[in-house]
């Protein structure tokens, strides 16, 4: 299974944007959609597959929390 996640546009550089996940900045091709700096991207395997709305970029990234912190119960 292969999931998306968000991130939000730091820089954009022609097809390229720097992506904030979490404070990891990581080098994205942005050539399906067209982002602005600041705005949240969905990503797949490198690439933005879609722009989204900040609350709906910001529930996916705190479910993702919630899942990091119950891996470290088990």
């Amino acid at each position: 299974m292969c999931i998306a996640i968000p991130g939000r546009v730091t820089e954009v550089n022609g097809d390229m944007a720097n992506v904030d996940f979490n404070g990891n900045q990581v080098k994205v091709n942005i050539g399906l959609v067209e982002p602005a700096v600041g705005q949240y991207v969905l990503v797949h395997a490198g690439c933005a597959i879609e722009v989204m709305e900040k609350d709906k970029a910001q529930e996916i990234i705190d479910l993702f929390a919630d899942i990091e912190e119950l891996e470290g119960l088990q």
